[in-house]
């Protein structure tokens, strides 16, 4: 009952505009949900939503993502501080580090959640990262020198 709450409410708030715990609590109710204010919040809490602001200033519930939050900015700080270089052949960019962050820049990668990423294996100083396409590998090394400031 728990998860088919939680996943309802993500698609609420995902679908509306939602402010209030209220305001979930009421949805839910309407669709056969038997919960509380007190309930809202415990789920708000473990589904890790926070309140973004609209365009025209008030608030709504939203998911909370890694992209929007301060350990993303850390993960490229992270990623930017241990970069060293990169390069690519076929599909597959080859990034070099500082010595025992390729673990580290490994993970800044996989938390920005690129699409054309397929995956990324990290040992002491080189992570092996495998693109959909050359084209995108290619595009993938351009994109590191830039976030790491290096545009060379």
């Amino acid at each position: 009952m728990k998860y088919s709450r939680h996943s309802k409410i993500l698609e609420l708030i995902e679908k509306e505009t939602i402010e209030t715990q209220e305001e979930i609590a009421e949805k839910l109710k309407e669709l056969g949900f038997d919960v509380t204010q007190a309930t809202v919040s415990r789920d708000i809490k473990e589904l890790r939503l926070i309140k973004v602001m609209m365009e025209d200033g008030r608030y709504k519930y939203a998911p909370f993502t890694p992209t929007e939050s301060a350990i993303s900015n850390r993960l490229l700080t992270i990623f930017a501080e241990s970069y060293v270089s990169s390069d690519y052949a076929n599909n597959i960019v080859v990034v070099k580090t500082l010595p025992g962050m390729a673990q580290a820049c490994a993970s800044s990668i996989d938390s920005m959640k690129w699409t054309e990423v397929l995956g990324t294996i990290a040992g002491d100083d080189t992570i092996m990262i495998i693109c959909r396409a050359e084209k995108i590998a290619e595009e993938m090394v351009n994109r590191f020198n830039k976030l790491a400031n290096k545009n060379i």
